[in-house]
């Protein structure tokens, strides 16, 4: 049994800290069972450079190579629309579930005209076409109600933590949060885990 995830965004939004912090929270998760679990972590663009296209993959489980094979993602959590669909373009699972950002934050191939902005309802479409399911969170807008741009990645882990598809506990993320941030911040942090969370919720639910 694996559980593959690939964190998709644009540099600068957060999503390598959000990707490690999944990781981390399963290493916590497995040494409280002693149900040892594989975890693996790999960038597959290089550099989170400002304004580049990043994706983190986390592989958890059954497994050894840091890479999600194609059509093998069991989540695409993308911090930004465009990159989420390209990503999961090629990687979704058929039963795998995109949980997108509706709050675009151009990378540089597009600022550039190398490559044109997708709409959004071509995203979800599109998405919805491979896998099983697409939520869709103003994820850039619940981070400043939680107090912090800067947050924007933790409305994601808390959407992420709602879907159910993570192979450990909700407390168990929020330790791994609350490791991760810096502490002044741990209040707002949580505050914009919690909205995450009900956003996916509400939005699975409709």
């Amino acid at each position: 049994m694996s559980t593959n995830i690939i964190v998709a965004g644009v540099g600068g939004q957060g999503s390598i800290l959000a990707s490690h912090i999944i990781a981390e929270a399963a290493i916590k998760a497995s040494g409280k069972t002693n149900d040892t679990l594989n975890v693996r972590v790999g960038e597959t663009f290089g550099a989170a450079m400002r304004g580049g296209a990043v994706a983190s993959h986390v592989r958890i489980g059954d497994v050894y190579g840091p890479l999600v094979g194609k059509g093998q993602a069991d989540m695409v959590l993308a911090l930004e629309p465009l990159e989420g669909f390209r990503i999961g373009v090629e990687y979704l699972a058929k039963d795998g579930v995109a949980i997108l950002n509706t709050e675009p934050l151009h990378p540089v191939d597009v600022k550039t005209g190398a490559v044109d902005y997708v709409a959004m309802e071509e995203v979800e479409t599109g998405l919805k076409q491979l896998g099983k399911g697409v939520v869709t969170i103003n994820a850039t807008k619940l981070a400043l109600e939680a107090g912090n741009a800067k947050t924007l990645s933790v409305v994601m882990l808390g959407a992420a933590t709602g879907s159910g598809l993570l192979p450990y506990s909700e407390e168990t993320m929020i330790e791994a949060i609350k490791e991760r941030v810096p502490q002044k911040t741990i209040e707002v942090n949580l505050k914009a885990f919690e909205l995450g969370k009900k956003a996916f919720l509400d939005a699975w639910t409709e």
